[in-house]
C-alpha cells in the first residue's frame, strides 16, 4: 500500500505525470454583407491580439499556482495571434534561469521567439473565418495547457471559459506517462475525475447541451459543450433584430443551426 502523509502521496522522486487540456472554443456570428465579414474579422482581430491573449494565459498561469519563464506572443497579417509561455511549477531561481527567458517581462527591443518548450506550458492560436456564401462568419481559438507534477490545468478551465463569447466549446484533457510511489508502484493518475464535467461549474453547464465521449482506461477525457438557447440579437453585426422581418429571422436561424451543427458534430448537414 502506498504510503501517505498529511493526504499526500508520498512519490519516489518527481511527479512525472502530464496533465494536458486542450480547450477550442467558436464564436459564431451572422454577416450580411462581405463588408459586414471584413468589420468582423477586424474587430475580432482587435478584441483578441497577443497583448490581450496573454493576460488571459497569464492569468491561467496565476490560477494553477505556476511561474512563467518566458513569453513569447505574435500577431499575424492579415489576422490571428499566437502566444506561447514557458511555465514551471514552482519559481526557477535567477541563476538557474536561462539567459534567453524573459520571465514574462516584454520588452519592445525583443523579438520573442520560442525556440523549446519546457515538460510545462501555455499556448493559444486564434483563427478568424468567414463564409461568402451562407453570410456567416466564425472565430475559433485553440488553448493548450499542457503541466507536469501536481499542478493541474483543470483549475483554470471555468476561468477560459469564462474569458471568451463560446457558442461551441471542445474541450480534451489526457493524463500521460506515469509516477512512482515510494514503494515502486506506478501510478498512472494521481487524482479523481470521471468526465471533465465536474470541473465546470454548474451555471455554465445550465446554459450549454453537453456531451460525453471518455476512454476511462487511457485516462482520456472529451467534452463538447453548444449553446442551448440561441438569442437572435447575440449573433447579429452591424444589423439589429427589430429591423429583421419575420422571414429574415427565420432563414437567419436556419443559417446559424446549420453552422453550429455542422462544427459541433464535425459533419457537412447537406441542404434541404
Amino acid at each position: 500500500m502506498a504510503k501517505i502523509i498529511n493526504n499526500k502521496l508520498k512519490l519516489y522522486g518527481f511527479n512525472n505525470l502530464t496533465k494536458s487540456l486542450s480547450f477550442n472554443i467558436y464564436d459564431i456570428c451572422y454577416t450580411k454583407t462581405e463588408e459586414d465579414r471584413k468589420k468582423y474579422i477586424d474587430y475580432i482581430d482587435d478584441q483578441y491580439n497577443s497583448d490581450r491573449l496573454t493576460k488571459i494565459l497569464t492569468g491561467v498561469t496565476d490560477i494553477i499556482g505556476a511561474s512563467i519563464l518566458n513569453i513569447a506572443k505574435q500577431d499575424y497579417d492579415p489576422q490571428g495571434a499566437s502566444v506561447t509561455l514557458l511555465i514551471s511549477e514552482e519559481e526557477v531561481p535567477l541563476y538557474v534561469l536561462d539567459p534567453s527567458c524573459n520571465r514574462g517581462i516584454l520588452t519592445p527591443p525583443r523579438n520573442n521567439i520560442v525556440g523549446h518548450l519546457d515538460k510545462s506550458h501555455v499556448t493559444v492560436h486564434t483563427y478568424p473565418e468567414s463564409h461568402p456564401q451562407n453570410e456567416i462568419s466564425t472565430f475559433r481559438v485553440d488553448i493548450d495547457v499542457s503541466t507536469c507534477g501536481t499542478i493541474s490545468p483543470l483549475k483554470a478551465l471555468n476561468y477560459l471559459i469564462g474569458s471568451f463569447d463560446s457558442d461551441i466549446i471542445t474541450i480534451d484533457y489526457r493524463v500521460r506517462g506515469f509516477t512512482r510511489d515510494v514503494h515502486g508502484k506506478k501510478h498512472f493518475i494521481d487524482h479523481k475525475i470521471n468526465s471533465i464535467q465536474n470541473y465546470i461549474e454548474r451555471e455554465t453547464k445550465n446554459r450549454y447541451s453537453l456531451i460525453d465521449m471518455n476512454i476511462y482506461q487511457s485516462n482520456i477525457f472529451h467534452t463538447k459543450m453548444r449553446i442551448a438557447d440561441m438569442k437572435l440579437d447575440n449573433y447579429l453585426f452591424e444589423i439589429k433584430e427589430e429591423d429583421l422581418s419575420e422571414k429574415e429571422k427565420q432563414i437567419i436561424r436556419m443559417k446559424l443551426e446549420k453552422e453550429i451543427t455542422e462544427i459541433f458534430y464535425g459533419i457537412n448537414v447537406p441542404k434541404v
